[in-house]
This record gives C-alpha cells, sequence and structure tokens, in this order.
C-alpha cells in the first residue's frame, strides 16, 4: 500500500488527502518543518522532501484529522465562533449607538442590555423616535443580533445531536457541555496519534513551559497549542471548580500551598487535559 506524508490536511492539503484516502493510500499528518530544517531553504520541493524522509525514517506520524462526523462538528463550530462573534458586534453597536442619541431614547432603554435590548428594539415602530435614522439603524441592528441569536440556537442543536449519538460519555462529564465535548473531539481527532498525555496536554496549550533563570525556577504560561482547545478546557474548568467537588477541593488545595488563583486555574487545566486525554482514548467511537 502506497503511504504519504501530508502538510497541511486540515487547509490545503485537505482536498489531496482525500483523493489519497479514496484511492487506499496511507495517508498520514506531517507537521510543517522546524525552524532548524530549514537551513537550506524553504521551497514547495524541500518541504515534500522533508516530508518524505519523515515518513520514511519511521518517525511515528499521526493520521490525518477529519472527514465523517468529525468534519462536522468542525464546520459546525466554525459557524458559531463566526455567529457569536458577529452577534456581540451587533450588541456592541447597538450599546454605542444608544450612548450617543438624544435623552429621549436613552431613557426609553436605560437600564436594558444584550438580548433583552435587542428585543425590545426590535419591536419599536416607525415614527415613535425623535430621529427616524436613529431609529431605522437601531432597529436593524436589533434584529440581526435576533436573528443571530436563533442561528446559534440552531448550531447548538445541531451539535447536541451529533455529540449526544457520538461521544455521550463526555456529555456525562461534569462540566462539559456539547460545544465543549465538540471542541474535545475536533481538536484530538484520533486520540492514539498523541504519543502520551504530554503531547495533548501540549497540543492544548496547557502544558507549562520553562522560564527559570539561575537559582530561580519557574515556568510560565504556553501561549501556543490549539486556542480553541484551550478555551474549551478553561469553560469546562471554570464548571467543574464550581459543581464537582473533587476539582474544586484540587484548587483549594493548590491554593493553600501558596499557588495564587491564576497560577491554580492553569494547575487544574493541566490536570484535564490529563483526565480528558484518557477519557479519549476509553470511547470507542472515535478510535479507528
Amino acid at each position: 500500500m502506497p503511504a504519504f506524508a501530508i502538510e497541511g490536511t486540515g487547509s490545503y492539503g485537505a482536498g489531496l488527502a482525500r483523493f489519497l484516502i479514496a484511492a487506499g493510500a496511507d495517508v498520514h499528518e506531517c507537521e510543517r518543518p522546524r525552524r532548524a530544517e530549514r537551513a537550506r531553504g524553504k521551497s514547495d520541493l524541500i518541504d515534500a522532501t522533508l516530508a518524505a524522509g519523515r515518513l520514511l525514517s519511521g518517525v511515528p506520524l499521526p493520521r490525518v484529522r477529519g472527514a465523517g462526523v468529525r468534519e462536522d462538528l468542525r464546520l459546525l463550530l466554525l459557524e458559531r465562533r463566526g455567529a457569536v462573534q458577529a452577534r456581540t458586534a451587533c450588541l456592541n453597536q447597538l450599546q454605542a449607538v444608544l450612548v450617543t442619541a438624544p435623552e429621549g431614547p436613552r431613557a426609553r432603554f436605560r437600564g436594558l442590555g444584550g438580548s433583552q435590548l435587542a428585543r425590545a428594539l426590535a419591536r419599536t415602530q416607525p415614527g415613535e423616535g425623535e430621529s427616524t435614522v436613529l431609529q431605522a439603524v437601531l432597529r436593524r441592528l436589533a434584529r440581526r443580533a435576533l436573528q443571530l441569536t436563533r442561528e446559534l440556537d440552531e448550531l447548538a442543536s445541531e451539535l447536541e445531536a451529533i455529540v449526544s449519538s457520538l461521544v455521550p460519555e463526555l456529555l456525562e462529564e461534569a462540566g462539559v457541555g456539547p460545544v465543549c465535548a465538540a471542541q474535545l473531539v475536533v481538536s484530538s481527532g484520533d486520540p492514539t496519534r498523541m504519543a502520551s498525555e504530554a503531547s495533548f496536554a501540549a497540543l492544548a496549550g496547557t502544558s507549562p513551559v520553562e522560564a527559570s533563570s539561575g537559582l530561580h525556577r519557574r515556568h510560565r504560561l504556553n501561549r501556543e497549542g490549539d486556542r480553541q482547545l484551550n478555551r474549551a478546557l478553561h469553560v469546562i474548568s471554570l464548571n467543574r471548580v464550581r459543581f464537582h467537588p473533587q476539582t474544586a477541593a484540587y484548587q483549594q488545595k493548590l491554593l493553600a500551598s501558596g499557588k495564587t488563583p491564576r497560577e491554580a486555574r492553569r494547575c487544574v487545566k493541566r490536570m484535564l487535559a490529563r483526565y480528558f486525554h484518557r477519557q479519549l482514548l476509553t470511547i470507542p467511537a472515535l478510535t479507528p
């Protein structure tokens, strides 16, 4: 069986990867060349030679992520992020327009915010405001925000339906909702592609980075890795600290040992990366 190592299988190499998989080839995902490997320069031919060298050297390379249900989840999450950003922009514009509006509209809608403000503004009728243009702008922004809210509700239903069927085990975990469960599935791909839980922590950006100097030993925040996976673990950690007794006890232990609240949160996320890596390995639907 012919084997291929492809760089960028989640972007411009996706079409080639699908074609080769459909043809029965053994396709692996290859990371982009490191800086030290680019001593001879950078070109498509050099990158292809380095990818082939990794494959022939026997270095373990992960299988291609995506395809099938995972790709559906990735697309839904991508659409959701765009809808959330657009709705936030609409609501911020509503507040900004009201700040500069005359006292009449400001007094009428004072104390309202978010979706409540959007619903109230969407119901206004022409002629009730001091400025026809102002009222039209507010009404259109409000209706746009409400339309995006309806789209987000539809996306939430689709995500929940897929995740409930694919990985119900994750939804049973404290603090894990459909969005976070979907992100764990999408970011991890085939869980066996990572050699250890440390690899998963590095992927999630929860592994501490050495920043010691002389006799002073310390670690700094890891700003690399999959930031969407890092955010999912952050949301899970916030929920588990509130509603999961074992996680709350672990955080209190960290605080009692002298760690700051920020350092304790990072330790909790690192612990959750270890825990969910083990959980993902036990889910039959995720293992090819």
